[in-house]
Formats: C-alpha cells, structure tokens, sequence
C-alpha cells in the first residue's frame, strides 16, 4: 500500500471513532427515590412499589439498565420520614415518589425544587402539599386518595351488612387533617342512619385496644376502619379485635379483607401507583410538577370475606354481593 493511501485509510478510520464511541455509551442513568409510609416487609407496601416497577418498565424504564429506583420504607414513623427525606436529598435524585401524607410532607419539608409525586394522599390541600387540585404550584403533585364524602358509604355499607348495629367506633388517625375529614364526613352521614359514632385514635396500639374492648361490650357494635398510614401499621391487631369481640367492620383497603377482614370499600391503590409512574415518566422526560393536576382515583374496589361474615353469623346481602369487584370463600 502506498504511503498516501495509508494516511488516507488511517484517517478515515480516525474519524469514525468519535461515533463509534457514541454509538456504544450507555443510556445516562435517571435516579428516582422511593419513600413509603410502611415497614419493608409489609406485603401491601412491596405490591405496591412492585406496581410502580412494572409500571415504569413498561413505559421504557428499566431498573439498573436506565434507571435506578432506590426504595425507603418510613414505617409511619415521623423520625424515620424525615431522615430518609434528608438522605434522598443528599442524593439528588431526578424525581421522587412518596406514599402518604407524613412520606410527602417530610420531602416537601427538605426541598421545594426536586421533584415530588405522590400516592395514598387524602388531604394534599389540607396538608399544605399543594395549592389548589388543579393548579399545584409548587414541586409536588400527585394522587389523592379519594374526597372525604367517600367515608360516608363505609358507615351506610356497615348498616347494609349488619342492620342491627347503632353504635360505631371510628377507628382512625387523629392527629392528621385526613383524621379528622374523615371522621367529620362519617358524623355528617350518621344521624340519617341512626348510628352514633365514637371515635377511636389509633396512634397507640395498646390504648386502641383497650377502647375497642370497652366499647364491645355494648350491644348492637361496629367497626369503621378509616383510611391512614397507621391503619395499615395496625391491620392485624384490628382484625384480630374485629374477630375476637365478634364486631363487624368495614375498612377502605382491600388488604384489610384478604388479610382476613370482613368487607371494604376503597380505590384500587394498585392502580393508583401505576399512574404514578406516568406522571414520573412525564417528569423524568422534562415536565413540571407544577403542570400537572392532583388526580382522584378513577376505580374503587368492594371486597367481601365470606369466611369472616359466617364467624361473625353474618349473611350478607345479595344486593351487596352483586356489587363486590370481589368475593373471598
């Protein structure tokens, strides 16, 4: 080969490694932090941070390939949250995904500019997350858990399964603006149904045990068991008191009834993480929080244990079972 051919060929070949470099760098590596309000190895919490994956995956974010999901698990403990916020913060991910209202809270307290979607949220206005529904504002956006009117239904489907019951205790969290819509909403709906209601703080396990008890002995008892973090932390304790005083309870999770509860009626929280994962993808992909409006959840789910109605002697109605999304025998 003559020498003017060779410098040619060499740089041709020159030229071409620039691009051939480019060709084979890897997709840049998107870090999305994940802070959930239960324990880790609470199995409602890991189906629904399974969700959100396969979500993701599905929109064309690959965990270790594209992106990297790092998961906290706060345990409803407001120590926990705040810690984990300023870990996350330290870390500067592109986006982060809370679950619950103290999960939300604890990020928004650390930072107003990164990114922040949420889930299983019942007040985002009341808790100062957002400004308004349609218009957030601010770094935060995400799914509300459904509007307070909803816990009006969990009273009048006790009065359907058990006719007979004119005392309630509502079990729920005190301590939130969530707590306390909901408990308002159940008072708004009880006077019609002829229920008087008492309200039961669920914030120490020992103490709600104790008022569950004393209120069983009462004739005619049941059980509401409102939406929060600490529901979900208490569930097996709950049930196991609904089971033990013989009362009948309606809860808003699902969980609640595959985890041997009696019936619900709630949003299919599933599906509400699966949605988080559009607006991640749409924010990984250069929108604003601020852009996209809080969202109601668009599927409610009624369950039904069967094998708890008939311990309890309960015979539910046909016009309900025609109703549920499922049955458990």
């Amino acid at each position: 080969m003559r020498r003017r051919e060779f410098i040619a060929l060499l740089g041709g070949t020159a030229a071409a490694w620039p691009l051939a470099a480019r060709a084979q760098q890897p997709e840049p590596m998107r870090r999305i932090g994940v802070l959930m309000n239960r324990a880790a190895d609470d199995t409602e919490g890991q189906a629904f941070v399974a969700a959100f994956q396969q979500a993701m995956q599905q929109l064309g974010w690959s965990d270790g390939r594209n992106v990297r999901i790092d998961a906290r698990w706060g345990a409803n403990d407001p120590d926990l949250d705040r810690k984990y916020a300023a870990e996350f913060v330290a870390l500067a991910p592109d986006v982060m995904l809370a679950s619950g209202t103290l999960s939300a809270v604890a990020l928004q307290h650390v930072t107003r500019t990164l990114p922040i979607v949420f889930v299983n949220v019942a007040d985002p206005v009341g808790a100062g997350l957002v400004d308004t529904l349609a218009r957030p504002a601010g770094n935060v956006t995400g799914f509300m858990n459904f509007e307070y009117s909803l816990s009006g239904k969990w009273l009048e489907l006790l009065k359907q399964i058990a006719p007979s019951v004119r005392r309630a205790a509502i079990l729920r969290d005190s301590g939130t603006p969530a707590g306390i819509g909901q408990f308002s909403a159940i008072q708004g709906a009880a006077q019609s149904l002829g229920v008087e209601v008492s309200p039961v703080s669920i914030s120490d396990a020992g103490e709600m045990e104790h008022a569950v008890a004393a209120f069983a002995h009462s004739a005619n008892a049941g059980l509401v068991v409102t939406a929060s973090a600490g529901t979900s932390v208490h569930r097996d304790l709950i049930i196991t008191l609904a089971a033990q005083y013989k009362l009948p309870a309606v809860y808003s999770d699902r969980f609640n009834v595959t985890s041997g509860g009696l019936i619900s009626y709630g949003p299919d929280r599933i599906d509400q993480f699966r949605r988080a994962a559009g607006y991640v993808d749409r924010i990984l992909k250069g929108e604003k929080p601020a852009d996209l409006p809080v969202q109601a959840p668009t599927k409610y789910e009624l369950v039904v244990n069967l094998k708890t109605a008939k311990a309890l002697g309960l015979v539910i109605p046909p016009s309900v079972l025609a109703r549920a999304d499922e049955v458990i025998e």
